[in-house]
């Protein structure tokens, strides 16, 4: 092999290295360049994500949001703010006040021992009831189940009282009230389905998607300061001229029909 065969082979040997450098050189370039471009990707999907987190995290809950809500006030209420409901024969002369909670286990239980004799009564005009709604119990046992139902009930009043004394007893049966640890009664649906058993709210199109519109949350929520107010601590309370009904051994609700109807006349007396 001749000197000058030998460097023209070497020369293109080293050309080709060079070439196959280069084409290496810009497959790491390419190679480097994806990486960076998926990475800044991926970085601005987590910041975008991150700020999607907290942009909903910032936002207020339907409650809180339903503070600033226009008030809506069921029918068959009075006052300013739609918090008066008292139900009764006009000519009844005196009036019970009853201080109830939807998610209190004690006042589930007092309607269903005592609250048939309390309708006997009112559908006599042996007195009149107002009825004061609290929402206490979604603060100790964390929810929203007593506002959500003191809201249906709110429904319930504008198709009408006995729709609302149905619907009240319903909410406290055996059968539908949740333990007080369960908030159940947060969901709408359900509120639905136990109003399903009331022939007045059965199918009933426009109480449903008040119900699910939550139309009348603010108004549950005013109630709520009403009850906050009044200085009641707790539920089930009974008020009559402004005194206690109890059981005459505690500072308790009689839990008992015969109980309850001899406090009951005496407050009639008194």
């Amino acid at each position: 092999m001749s000197s000058r065969n030998s460097q023209a082979n070497k020369a293109a040997a080293r050309e080709r290295l060079r070439a196959e450098r280069e084409r290496e050189a810009k497959k790491a370039k390419t190679r480097r360049q994806i990486i960076v471009g998926v990475s800044i990707v991926a970085v601005l999907a987590v910041v975008g994500g991150a700020g999607y987190l907290i942009k909903e995290a910032m936002k207020p809950t339907a409650w809180e949001a339903a503070k600033d809500r226009s008030l809506v006030k069921p029918a068959n209420t009075a006052g300013t703010d739609g918090t008066t409901v008292v139900i009764g024969k006009a000519d009844a002369k005196k009036t019970l006040e009853m201080y109830e909670d939807p998610r209190c286990p004690i006042c589930s239980q007092f309607e269903q021992t005592v609250g048939p004799t309390i309708r006997k009564d009112v559908d006599a005009g042996k007195y009149k009831v107002q009825f004061i709604g609290a929402t206490f119990i979604d603060n100790g046992s964390p929810g929203v189940g007593s506002k959500t139902a003191l809201s249906a009930l709110g429904a319930a009043l504008n198709v009408g009282p006995e729709a609302f004394l149905d619907y009240k007893s319903a909410l406290y049966s055996a059968k539908y009230h949740p333990e007080e640890t369960e908030d159940t009664f947060k969901d709408r649906n359900y509120l639905i389905e136990v109003a399903d058993t009331v022939p007045a709210l059965k199918g009933n199109a426009a109480f449903a998607k008040a119900v699910k519109d939550g139309t009348y949350d603010k108004w549950a929520l005013t109630m709520s300061d009403k009850f906050n107010k009044s200085g009641v601590t707790g539920t089930p309370t009974l008020k009559m001229d402004g005194k206690k009904i109890t059981d005459g051994a505690s500072d308790n609700a009689p839990m008992d029909a015969a109980a309850y109807t001899s406090a009951i006349d005496a407050a009639l007396k008194g």
